[in-house]
């Protein structure tokens, strides 16, 4: 497909830093973002899912009446919940503003699915069914087809290993909804290469401050699930989980089969079944964000531009799921807010149904 130049989203100067766009992004957009989105609430309604192996997903729903343009089902990263998840909440205020039903959901070990049930994360391997079998009980309820998913950061990996699992030949059999159903994904800043990229955070100053701080939540996180589900996490792995790759080693990859975390992340990374990908898929990349290794861009450059289901937009600036735009950006896209990235999305789903 042909691709966008790599500067197509030009923010304000001061933001023209992948570090700078991302910590203005958490620290000033975050508790500004609804002044900034000229459009209301969904009326959500809440549904608890369940995903593989029946494991319930705590989620919201908002329908349109009479069916929409489709839906679009979407979780967000690596931290946090559906009550502080502002940058998911948005994307539902925008997309049913546009005309589509909205389906988010809390993923395993977050929010109130946290509550439900003591399953740990596993980077997609059971996230990516959790997106399938959510999308088909959506549909189950009167949500509209097609549907599309969407994520950032982590959670844009979670949603590619969402149309992986879309793409299963036994799909309608194993899952109860038809492929055609699900028509594609949309992601922004996902998380693609673990290994690769994690050890760029921790070889650098600030990249081991970032890690630290995810780190710490994470640790939080396990320690939420030990009160909640005392009989399925040990204290002892919980206090030894004070970093991001310490986290995988004591808590997850046990209970998933792996020796290592280096085969852990290099099983869950999407870079290595990008080749494999056929539903459309967009992905949203800056080359200066902060979180992932520089190093990754020619490699999915050349891995996006290969296969013809995948459209990557490269930017040069944007940051860790930033992309705030400048006032003649906005204009420039005819966009109708500064959320570039959001934007993109809608607009690119809008033109592939």
């Amino acid at each position: 497909m042909p691709q966008p130049e790599p500067d197509t989203f030009v923010p304000n100067l001061p933001l023209r830093n992948g570090l700078a766009m991302t910590l203005y992004t958490s620290l000033w957009a975050s508790r500004h973002w609804q002044e900034a989105t000229p459009v209301p609430e969904p009326p959500y309604q809440p549904k608890t899912f369940y995903g593989a192996g029946q494991v319930p997903l705590w989620g919201l729903v908002a329908q349109q009446p009479g069916g929409g343009r489709g839906t679009i089902v979407g979780t967000y990263g690596i931290t946090g919940d559906l009550d502080n998840q502002w940058f998911l909440r948005l994307m539902g205020r925008k997309a049913f503003a546009a005309g589509y039903s909205v389906v988010l959901f809390d993923w395993r070990a977050h929010g109130k699915t946290a509550e439900l049930s003591p399953a740990l994360t596993s980077d997609g391997l059971y996230e990516g069914p959790d997106f399938v079998h959510v999308a088909a009980q959506a549909k189950a309820m009167g949500c509209a087809v097609p549907m599309w998913f969407t994520g950032f950061s982590l959670g844009g990996q979670l949603a590619l290993w969402g149309i992986k699992t879309a793409q299963s030949p036994n799909l309608e059999a194993d899952y109860g909804i038809a492929g055609d159903d699900i028509a594609g994904a949309a992601v922004i800043c996902p998380s693609l290469e673990s290994d690769r990229s994690l050890r760029y955070l921790e070889q650098a100053v600030l990249g081991r401050y970032l890690e630290q701080a995810i780190a710490r939540t994470l640790q939080a996180l396990a320690w939420r699930l030990h009160q909640l589900h005392p009989e399925h996490i040990h204290p002892k792995a919980i206090a030894q989980a004070t970093t991001i790759r310490q986290f995988d080693h004591h808590l997850v990859i046990p209970r998933l089969g792996f020796s290592t975390t280096e085969a852990y992340y290099k099983a869950t990374s999407p870079l290595y079944f990008l080749p494999a990908l056929t539903k459309p898929t967009l992905i949203l990349y800056a080359a200066d964000d902060p979180l992932f290794d520089p190093t990754l861009v020619p490699d999915i450059k050349r891995l996006c531009y290969a296969n013809p289901a995948l459209q990557l937009m490269l930017t040069q600036y944007g940051g860790h799921v930033g992309y705030l735009n400048s006032t003649d950006g906005q204009q420039s896209w005819g966009d109708p807010d500064l959320w570039w990235a959001w934007n993109r999305i809608l607009h690119w789903i809008g033109n592939e149904r």
